[in-house]
């Protein structure tokens, strides 16, 4: 594992990401969830790969901010861009079209970007329990609960911890949500 190609993935999300929070009651600075997405392989899947880890520390910045898929390939290499582009949503299309999107697009992913896309439906879930938005309400956390259940299983089953650490998530989710 190269370390310092880690950090410079940290440290370029953490620039891209610099003027944006995260939609929780406590508005926590959006570079905490691609650090969690990417502490939740490497503690939870026991995920060792460069490139997977890398990919999501910086799965979100082609989607939510300007990042160009050739800015990534060149600091990178084209192996973590495809997987951003993976799990990476179009924004140009109506959010409940993204949403099924994700769901049908799930079981085409590869074994890589099924890591991180389960990694980030966990640390989404997690989040939304413990620290939810002011203004969502209760159907509408256990609404996206229901859908990232969806998307993950379309996923190819890949690591079994983290489809297990995904499970309890959602059911803790669900017993503090009543």
């Amino acid at each position: 594992m190269n370390a310092a190609r880690l950090f410079l993935a940290l440290e370029f999300a953490a620039y891209k990401h610099r003027h944006q929070r995260r939609k929780s009651g406590d508005q926590a600075p959006y570079i905490n969830h691609p650090i969690t997405v990417a502490r939740i392989l490497a503690n939870v899947g026991g995920v060792h790969d460069e490139d997977v880890l890398i990919a999501a520390v910086l799965h979100d910045t082609i989607e939510d901010t300007e990042t160009t898929r050739e800015e990534l390939i060149a600091a990178f290499g084209t192996r973590v861009c495809e997987y951003v582009e993976e799990v990476t949503d179009d924004k140009s299309l109506p959010k409940a079209e993204r949403k099924l999107r994700q769901i049908s697009h799930a079981r085409e992913l590869s074994p890589g970007a099924t890591l991180i896309k389960i990694a980030d439906k966990t640390a989404n879930c997690g989040d939304l329990t413990h620290g939810p938005p002011a203004d969502w309400s209760k159907d509408r956390l256990l609404e996206y609960l229901d859908w990232a259940e969806k998307v993950v299983s379309q996923c190819a089953t890949v690591n079994e911890a983290m489809l297990t650490r995904f499970r309890a998530v959602v059911a803790e989710g669900r017993r503090l949500l009543g």
